[in-house]
């Protein structure tokens, strides 16, 4: 299952990197070589956080459905950036915030997923389709605050559009990528090494205190890791939905159900669809631009959430 997401997301850099505005192939210019790579490393790093971000969601809160989008983390991280991005332009006049998006993104999606988690609870026990009822409702009002803030700035809101459907950030230095990435590739590692301790977990609080596990430190990890990756992966895309949704349960159907080897594949995969995006909405542009990545997640996303909650309905 490795070998084949490592695959999938090899054949998806190639492509960003052949892909380009009006020809097909490796361009003779440096300079625009170096912007394909960094947009293939963004979109790796923006994909492998969301999928891991999913992963440990979905077994943090035993739930197949979460995902950061449907539980609000997304919007969430998203409202807190825009409406730090208009306090910035208050005090200096700026349209754009160059310090801040990440530690913002971080406090709104911790922000998001703590309501949704305290609101779906009842007896000391998580309904599951309550907590995604709760988690798309917090979504809609998140969303619904960043558009009525977006509205405040002096351009409506087209300087930081993205915050709202999700696209790379054309203007991310190559530090800011490789700071996010860095923290990436470390939510990654942690979350595999913890991936036995998800695997006791997933069959039961007694039965993971019987082989040792720290449930509680386990969860608190999940719960930070989770937050910290979707903030890393919303200040250099904005809201990219359903990623964190499909991507553990392919690694799954493609690997089995350690936690382990989902974590690895969900990371792989992540990056693989993000970047592969990236690459399709770069070779088919339109006269009004370039579609947002999150468009084209959605179209992929939505249908097979429907068939994931049809089944989950049924069982």
């Amino acid at each position: 299952m490795v070998v084949l997401a490592a695959a999938l997301l090899g054949v998806a850099i190639v492509m960003r990197l052949l892909v380009g505005r009006e020809s097909l192939g490796l361009p003779e210019s440096d300079a625009i070589l170096g912007l394909r790579v960094q947009r293939a490393v963004m979109g790796l790093v923006v994909g492998a956080a969301l999928g891991v971000s999913g992963t440990l969601l979905q077994s943090l809160l035993r739930n197949p459905l979460a995902s950061p989008d449907l539980l609000g983390l997304a919007a969430g991280a998203s409202l807190a950036v825009i409406l730090a991005t208009y306090l910035n332009h208050l005090q200096t006049g700026e349209r754009a915030m160059s310090s801040g998006v990440e530690a913002s993104a971080l406090a709104g999606a911790l922000g998001a997923l703590g309501v949704v988690y305290l609101l779906s609870q009842r007896r000391g026990l998580i309904d599951p389709v309550t907590m995604i009822l709760i988690g798309v409702v917090v979504g809609i009002v998140c969303a619904a605050w960043t558009v009525f803030v977006q509205q405040l700035m002096p351009d409506r809101g087209y300087a930081s559009g993205r915050w709202l459907l999700g696209a790379l950030d054309d203007n991310a230095s190559w530090a800011r990528v490789q700071v996010i990435g860095g923290v990436t590739l470390v939510g990654v590692i942690v979350s595999a090494v913890v991936g036995p301790w998800m695997d006791a977990a997933a069959m039961g609080d007694d039965e993971a205190h019987s082989v040792g596990v720290p449930l509680e430190a386990l969860r608190g990890t999940q719960f930070i890791l989770a937050g910290v990756l979707t903030a890393g992966a919303v200040a250099l895309a904005g809201p990219i939905g359903f990623v964190g949704l499909i991507c553990p349960h392919v690694a799954r159907l493609l690997g089995g159900a350690g936690h382990r080897g989902v974590v690895i594949g969900s990371a792989a995969l992540g990056g693989a669809l993000v970047v592969g995006a990236d690459a399709l909405v770069k070779g088919i542009e339109f006269e009004s631009g370039r579609m947002p990545i999150g468009v084209l997640t959605a179209i992929v996303g939505g249908p097979v959430f429907i068939g994931l909650l049809w089944r989950e309905r049924g069982r």
